[in-house]
């Protein structure tokens, strides 16, 4: 057994200018030696592209791609066809990491004898304030059983996140992450789960998220709807179906998780556009009202959950110009 496998780093790329040095330099600086990494600039306009042929001087570790801009997903996945390592991980062109994240995730995957490992994240704002843990990571090193890890996603506790986690290259599907949506690891991972049977969670948090307005789910004007709502909710439906077939026990977490991702759509749709051409809006809705009798004898949803849904079966519009006055003063 190779001591020290051959781990592929995977950024895409596309017009950051400002942060891409930080990121790479910290994936360069790794403890762990024995890296590819794959810098694939996604189309960029603002000379992005440049910058990684410069990066990729500085380092022969590094590979370049460059490609028509089609999304991060087509950005890793061309990545993918190219990576050579046994284990790959992957790094958004914003964000950093520390010295030693590939070095403590590998002794865990060796240590542990499992064929994912992942670490913890925070996230950090333009002004390098440091925000509230989405994820809270471990006391100590923890075992996650698959069925338990699904769990932990459904109920908005786990981390679907493929950039804190160093995963064997032969278990991600030959079609990799889907190209055409948002929320795109939260949809791989679940699909992947089964096969992956456990993962690692460390006591650590390795990987810094660089919260930037701007970015794809990330929106400062009011009026934008990123589509990673409906992603979303798509998803929910998808791990449901899956849930029905490997973890039956799960059904009322999966049922739960799809109101929930319904309503977080309904609470943040710009209220010009629930219009009754708008195919997406009008299915949340239909969903609501068709199982508000199963959600309200749903054990896991709230009460406050449960009064959102009842009010937006009623009154979807109503209630979201009262909730978005609300949030204005």
């Amino acid at each position: 057994m190779n001591d020290m496998p051959l781990i592929t780093v995977i950024v895409p790329v596309y017009n950051i200018l400002e942060y891409l040095p930080r990121c790479v330099h910290s994936i360069t600086a790794q403890t762990y030696r024995n890296l590819e990494i794959i810098l694939v600039d996604d189309g960029s306009t603002d000379g992005t592209g440049a910058l990684c042929d410069e990066l990729a001087a500085e380092d022969v570790r590094i590979q370049v791609y460059h490609k028509e801009n089609g999304g991060s997903s087509s950005a890793r996945n061309l990545a993918l066809k190219h990576a050579a390592g046994e284990y790959v991980g992957f790094v958004d062109s914003d964000d950093y990491i520390e010295p030693d994240m590939y070095q403590c995730l590998m002794e865990g995957i060796r240590q542990f004898s499992v064929s994912v490992a992942q670490t913890g994240r925070d996230e950090i704002d333009e002004k390098g304030n440091l925000l509230p843990n989405i994820c809270e990571p471990p006391e100590e090193p923890l075992i996650i059983e698959s069925r338990r890890f699904m769990e932990e996603l459904l109920l908005h506790r786990g981390d679907c996140s493929f950039c804190t986690k160093l995963i064997r290259r032969d278990l991600i599907p030959a079609d990799g992450f889907p190209p055409d949506r948002l929320n795109e690891d939260f949809h791989l991972l679940i699909r992947m789960l089964p096969e992956i049977g456990k993962i690692l969670s460390l006591p650590r948090q390795d990987y810094h998220v660089f919260y930037r307005i701007g970015s794809n789910s990330r929106k400062a004007d009011r009026e934008n709807f990123s589509r990673v709502y409906w992603d979303c909710v798509e998803n929910a439906d998808m791990a449901a179906g899956l849930v029905k077939r490997d973890y039956p026990e799960l059904e009322e977490t999966a049922f739960r998780f799809g109101i929930f991702q319904r309503l977080e759509y309904l609470l943040h749709i710009p209220v010009s556009q629930m219009r009754r051409d708008n195919v997406p809006y009008r299915k949340v809705v239909s969903y609501l009202r068709k199982n508000w009798l199963t959600a309200m004898k749903n054990p896991i949803l709230t009460k406050k959950n449960k009064i959102y849904h009842t009010l937006f079966a009623i009154a979807p519009k109503k209630i979201r110009q009262i909730h978005a006055g609300l949030r204005r003063n």
